[in-house]
C-alpha cells in the first residue's frame, strides 16, 4: 500500500482524486461500482469513502407511545472499502469518524483497517446526530478528532488501550484530517479553528483536505494563515460542483459556506434545471484551473455519490 502523503510530495503533476458516498442500504455493490467507474479513467491515486453513523428513529406503536430504534443507514465504510478494493486498482481511504463509537470500538475498527492492509485513514468528529444541535461524544469516545489523530499515532507507536498486549504490532497508518477554510461552524473565529488544526497536525496528521468552498481566495488565505500558524503539511483543496437550484439554500445552511455572489446571479438567471447543472459545471472547472495556476499538488473531489459532473470537470482541467 502506498501512503497518501507519498503520492501527494511524490508526484510530478497534479491530480485528482475522489471521494465517495456509500449507497444506502437496499442497494447493492453494483450500484457503488457504477458510481465509481467513470472516476477510473482519471487513474485516481486514491478514492476516500465517508463514514456514517447510525441514527436514531422513533417508531409509532399505535397505541400512543413510540419505540427508539437505531438504525444504520448504509453499509459499513470497512464493507465499501474491501468492495472497492477488491474490484478497482486504486487506493482505498476510508474515513473514521469520533461519532458514535467509544474508544475501543474505534481502536477495533482501526486494527481491522490494518489487517485489511489499509494503510491510509482520514481521521474525522462527525457530524452531530439528527435532532441534536451540538455534537455530543459517546461516554467513552472522543470529543475531538486531534484525540482520535493520537489514538492512531499511539497505534503506530504499538501502544493499544488494553495495557494488557504485549507487544502489539504497531500500524502504520498515514492519517488525513480536514479543514474548513471559511471554518468550522462551532469555531468563534478562524484563528480559533486553525489552531484546531495545527493540534490535530501536532498529534500526528501528515496532510488535510479541506471542506468544499466556492470561492478560491479564502483557500488562498486560509493556507497562508496556516503557515503563519505553523501549519507545514499539504493542504488540498476540496471541491463539489454546485448542481441544482435548491442548493442555494442547503449548501450555506448544511455547510456554512459562502456562494460568491456571481455564481447566485448565475444560478438564477439559468433557465432550467439542466442550465443550472451547466453553470455548476463551469464555475467548478474555472475554480480548478486557478487553483492549478496557483501550484496546488491536487484537487480532492466530492462526488456525493454523482460522477456526472465532476466527471466533466475533470476531463476539461487535468
Amino acid at each position: 500500500m502506498t501512503k497518501i502523503i507519498d503520492i501527494i510530495n511524490g508526484s510530478h503533476k497534479p491530480f485528482a482524486s475522489f471521494e465517495i458516498v456509500p449507497p444506502l442500504k437496499g442497494n447493492d455493490a453494483a450500484r457503488l461500482y457504477a458510481a465509481i467507474e467513470p472516476l477510473m479513467q482519471f487513474a485516481p491515486p486514491f478514492i476516500n469513502v465517508t463514514c456514517h453513523r447510525d441514527e436514531v428513529e422513533y417508531i409509532d406503536n399505535g397505541d400512543g407511545t413510540y419505540s427508539r430504534l437505531t438504525l444504520a443507514k448504509r453499509p459499513s465504510t470497512l464493507a465499501i472499502t474491501a468492495a472497492i478494493m477488491s474490484h478497482f486498482d486504486v487506493e482505498v481511504v476510508p474515513h473514521v469518524i469520533c461519532g458514535g463509537a467509544s474508544k475501543t470500538k474505534i481502536e477495533s475498527e482501526l486494527l481491522d483497517l490494518n489487517f485489511m492492509g489499509i494503510d491510509n485513514v482520514v481521521a474525522l468528529r462527525g457530524d452531530a446526530m439528527t435532532g441534536q444541535k451540538f455534537f455530543q461524544p459517546e461516554p467513552d469516545g472522543f470529543a475531538h478528532s486531534d484525540e482520535l489523530v493520537a489514538m492512531i499515532t499511539r497505534l503506530n507507536r504499538g501502544e493499544y488501550l488494553d495495557p494488557n498486549v504485549k507487544n502489539g504490532i504497531s500500524t502504520d497508518f498515514c492519517v488525513g484530517v480536514g479543514a474548513y477554510p471559511e471554518k468550522h461552524y462551532e469555531a468563534a473565529n478562524l484563528e480559533t479553528d486553525i489552531a484546531h488544526l495545527k493540534a490535530k497536525v501536532d498529534a500526528g496528521a501528515h496532510y488535510v483536505i479541506t471542506q468544499m468552498f466556492f470561492d478560491n481566495s479564502r483557500y488562498y488565505d486560509f493556507v497562508r494563515r496556516c503557515r503563519v500558524a505553523g501549519i507545514t503539511v499539504p493542504v488540498i483543496p476540496g471541491l463539489k460542483p454546485l448542481s441544482t437550484l435548491r442548493q442555494l439554500e442547503l449548501l450555506p445552511r448544511s455547510f456554512h459556506i459562502d456562494l460568491p455572489h456571481d455564481l447566485v446571479t448565475a444560478i438564477l438567471q439559468a433557465p432550467d434545471p439542466e442550465a443550472v447543472y451547466e453553470v455548476g459545471i463551469e464555475w467548478c472547472i474555472a475554480q480548478s484551473r486557478d487553483l492549478l495556476a496557483h501550484g496546488v499538488p491536487a484537487i480532492h473531489y466530492y462526488t456525493m455519490g454523482k460522477a456526472r459532473n465532476v466527471t466533466a470537470v475533470v476531463q476539461t482541467v487535468f
